[in-house]
This record gives C-alpha cells, structure tokens and sequence, in this order.
C-alpha cells in the first residue's frame, strides 16, 4: 500500500532533502503562527513542529505528515529569522568566531491513525570570524533574511560557517538520520 506523505512545509532547503530519497509527497504549508509559551528553545521547535503536522494533519485525514521547525540558540536566546537587515546584521555579529546549537523539532502525525511522533536534533556549528564589512556584504546579498540565524548553509552562508558537529541536513532544515528513523516507527521506510 502506497502511503500519502505530506511534507509541512514550503522550506525549499526541507523540500529538497526529502525529494532525494525519492519518497513521492506533497507540499503544503501549514500557515501556523510561531509564537509559544515554551520555556527553552528546545521546547520552542518542538511545540511549533507538532503544531504544523497537526494542523496539516486536520486538513488531510488520510495522509502521514512530517512537520519541522529550526531555530538557532546562542547563550540559551533563540536566534529566529531577522526581520530586517539591520537585526541580521546583530545577529551575524553575536554567532561571529562562536559556536551555536542549531535545533530542528521534527513531528510527524498520522491522519489515519492518529499516532504522533515528535523529536528533536541538535547540531553545534562554528560561524567563523567576520569582519562587519563581510557580515555588510552577506546582509546585502538578502541570503540572510528569513533565514533562522541569519544564514543559510546552502548558499553563500557556507563561506561563514567553517565548522558543524553532528546532523550536516539539520543544518539544512530536516535531520534525515533522525527523520528515516521515525519514518519507520509509522511503516515508512526511506532505504526501501
């Protein structure tokens, strides 16, 4: 039996990782608002995934959603997407030359079924040291813009991140370790 898969998301970074398994799924957003009560950031992007495959999930009975959300957290701060040039720029500015965690909470919820799953990953990444000239250059390319932490490892943002620990797609957007081992516990299985 085929299954209908859902990716909630309109991230093009997450789109692209999931097509490579060469899974067949279908995009759509959930247009979920972002904001939480949660205490820690790990509970931030844990809340707001089930959020997204849930609401998804209402709209699709008969479908298995996967949703994620990232955020970049320096210092115990969760680090979103800036809202304007000058708020990359801050940001930019604090990850220069440090190490930050960059946390995905992944959720996947089965319409017909109703079995959730939830999890997080956490990636440590080193921006190497930028000097404001350069962190003026990559705010004036838009890379940064809507892109939680301020950059995106997929384009230019690669020239400034010089080191990562751990999951290299969360990074990107979705963790495929941690997302074909989930997948599994719904029959789902990425390497078949």
């Amino acid at each position: 039996m085929t299954r209908r898969i859902i990716l909630a998301s309109a991230s093009p970074g997450r789109s692209e990782l999931l097509r490579r398994t060469g899974i067949v799924f279908e995009v759509v957003p959930s247009d979920c608002g972002e904001e939480t009560e949660a205490a820690t950031p790990e509970e931030h992007v844990r809340e707001l995934a089930l959020r997204k495959a849930r609401a998804v999930s209402q709209r699709h009975l008969d479908a298995l959603v996967i949703a994620a959300d990232s955020v970049a957290e320096l210092d115990g701060d969760i680090l979103g997407k800036p809202d304007t040039a000058d708020g990359a720029r801050l940001m930019l500015g604090r990850l220069s030359g440090r190490f930050h965690r960059l946390l995905t909470g992944l959720a996947i919820v089965d319409g017909p079924t109703g079995k959730t799953y939830d999890g997080i990953e956490s990636t440590l990444v080193h921006m190497r040291e930028l000097s404001s000239a350069e962190i003026d250059a990559y705010v004036r390319s838009g890379e940064p813009l809507d892109k939680s932490g301020s950059y995106e490892l997929q384009g230019l943002g690669a020239t400034i991140i010089d080191r990562i620990e751990g999951d290299f797609a969360n990074v990107v957007g979705l963790p495929m370790a941690h997302l074909a081992r989930a997948m599994a516990r719904f029959g789902v299985h990425l390497l078949t």
